[in-house]
């Protein structure tokens, strides 16, 4: 005789089994678009090439030139900064309990790039590479500013209160950075010309070397977020039902905003703002996994690469034989599907 108990445990196992055998299904995928993208490009690679060239990374040959020196740096850091924004989204979105919020909300963004202004107008940095760790440190700085003025400002930061002070003094920040790198590139031709490279967001011309400025940064917030995930699970309950449960709101909160830093500040810095990347991967999987943010953060380490070499790839095809920078690939992607969500929702009854 099957029990009630037994039903629900061989439900849940099956339910499992299917996520898991979901989650494989996209490192396969991921698999193929790492290959497409060493392939693609400027001058075309066969696969089998590209294989040759993998398995022989010192044979001196074109194609194994070109493979490793300039687009495994490239495809490496597209998984890299996927992976980030796409935890970042999940976390932002579960942190603020809003699924249309995405870590630039908090002036990650508008943050790094002022840091990256004001060091090449005031400091005179010219070296690319430099820009990361002024990006990060400005992506730092905004947080710490929005958590002041928001959390702060709203007592312990519990409750609908403090989420929307941190929202609105993310908006209010952001406007502000905005405003003074607006104000700085206009009057500075010098820091436009090198500054108009880096805020479209791009995987080109960045080296090994960034990636490896910005990987401790991104796992730092990743193992963060990941930790978060039960707890985060059961504020979705609401504020009460997750205090009861032992969960203390400000600081799982708190936690939250340190994970989004660190992973949305440092695939900024590397790559350059790059856009929706963490509104529409969170919400994609919520449509198909449900709500428990464990899962989305599993999956999000997937598919966040998946959209980004997706969008990076498409870029090199469609404008030949010159590119499009992925930001501007994510960026027609997402704002059609972002005036979706938000008709969508706007339909609702309150």
């Amino acid at each position: 005789m099957i029990t009630l108990d037994d039903a629900v445990a061989h439900r849940l196992g099956r339910r499992t089994a299917s996520r898991v055998a979901g989650l494989g299904a996209g490192v396969l995928v991921l698999a193929l678009l790492l290959s497409l993208s060493l392939a693609v490009g400027t001058r075309g690679i066969p696969l089998g090439s590209v294989w040759t060239a993998l398995l022989n990374p010192g044979d001196g040959s074109r194609e194994s030139i070109i493979v490793w020196q300039l687009r495994m740096p490239r495809t490496l850091l597209g998984i890299v900064v996927g992976a980030a924004l796409a935890i970042a989204g999940v976390v932002m979105q579960a942190v603020s309990r809003n699924p249309l919020a995405e870590p630039g909300i908090l002036g990650v963004n508008a943050g790094a790039a002022l840091s990256v202004v004001l060091a090449i107008s005031v400091l005179g940095v010219a070296d690319a590479g430099d820009y990361v760790w002024f990006a990060l440190a400005g992506a730092v700085l905004a947080t710490a500013l929005v958590y002041g003025l928001g959390v702060r400002t709203a007592g312990r930061g519990d409750g609908v209160q403090g989420r929307a002070r941190l929202v609105l003094a993310g908006a209010a920040l952001t406007a502000c950075f905005g405003a003074v790198t607006g104000t700085v590139t206009m009057f500075d031709a010098n820091t436009f010309d090198s500054y108009r490279f880096w805020v479209v967001g791009s995987l080109a011309n960045r080296d090994t070397a960034v990636l490896g400025h910005v990987l401790p940064f991104i796992v730092a917030g990743a193992l963060v977020a990941l930790a978060l995930g039960p707890r985060l699970n059961a504020l979705a309950l609401g504020e009460d039902v997750g205090i009861s449960l032992g969960v203390r709101p400000g600081r799982v909160r708190f936690g939250g905003l340190v994970a989004i830093t660190l992973l949305g500040g440092a695939a900024t810095a590397a790559a350059g703002p790059i856009s929706f990347v963490g509104l529409l991967v969170p919400h994609a999987l919520r449509l198909v996994l449900g709500h428990d943010v464990r899962w989305l953060l599993a999956y999000s380490v997937v598919a966040g690469p998946i959209l980004v070499l997706a969008a990076d790839i498409a870029g090199r095809v469609v404008a030949r034989p010159g590119e499009l920078e992925v930001g501007i690939v994510t960026a027609f992607a997402g704002a059609p599907v972002l005036l979706w969500l938000v008709t969508r929702r706007a339909g609702r009854p309150a």
